[in-house]
């Protein structure tokens, strides 16, 4: 069973929306052993449900994204919330200052286990243009990021391609019923960050004596 995207005798775009071989593969494969986490990692793979954490202008593109153009209920993952409770990614979009940022960490740790982060622009990712004493230099100074999504702002389809590549890093998951937060913990640069930053280099030089 399938629906061909050419015509009738051309088999090289045929896209199968359902078969009943794949099914009977993944009953198989849920008996084999190691097919519990199989299925753990395959319904986390397709029930992503989004908190937006938009504060600039990205969080415009991640409406595009949402919108039906792009449309991101194909990959089951359009399912908004803004109650970190019901919530396990966290797609931050803009500018982070710091009187921002423990709202940010606090709804982070509201969210329930397992919970990924999309760093969304490069506002979330390094402060962007606004190198000043009061914007959170990388929201990687406060909580754990999984994907970068460079861009000021990014395109709609980059953030839906972190979107797909988290999926595959979830499918893969050897034992998804472990918590992760003690290793992720330690993905945190914290405040002063570890050394300093690339755009700090560039600005500063490697010395951070300036050029």
């Amino acid at each position: 069973m399938g629906v061909s995207a050419n015509p009738p005798g051309d088999p090289s775009g045929k896209v199968a929306v359902a078969k009943l071989e794949d099914a009977a593969r993944l009953a198989r494969e849920l008996k084999a052993p190691g097919g519990g986490a199989k299925f753990v990692n395959w319904a986390r793979k397709h029930s992503l449900w989004p908190i937006p954490f938009g504060t600039a202008c990205c969080a415009i593109e991640f409406m595009g994204m949402v919108g039906s153009s792009l449309d991101i209920s194909r990959f089951g993952a359009e399912f908004v919330r803004f109650t970190p409770r019901q919530c396990d990614l966290m797609i931050v979009a803009g500018t982070i200052v710091n009187k921002m940022a423990p709202v940010l960490k606090k709804i982070y740790d509201q969210m329930a286990e397992p919970k990924w982060v999309i760093s969304m622009g490069a506002c979330a990712s390094s402060g962007g243009m606004f190198n000043t004493y009061s914007v959170l230099q990388g929201i990687d100074r406060i909580i754990p990021v999984d994907y970068y999504v460079p861009g000021c702002p990014p395109r709609p389809e980059a953030v839906l391609y972190a979107i797909i590549e988290l999926q595959k890093r979830i499918s893969e998951d050897p034992d998804p019923l472990k918590s992760r937060e003690a290793m992720r913990e330690k993905w945190i640069r914290g405040i002063k960050g570890r050394g300093l930053t690339p755009k700090a280099k560039l600005l500063l030089g490697k010395d951070g004596q300036g050029k």
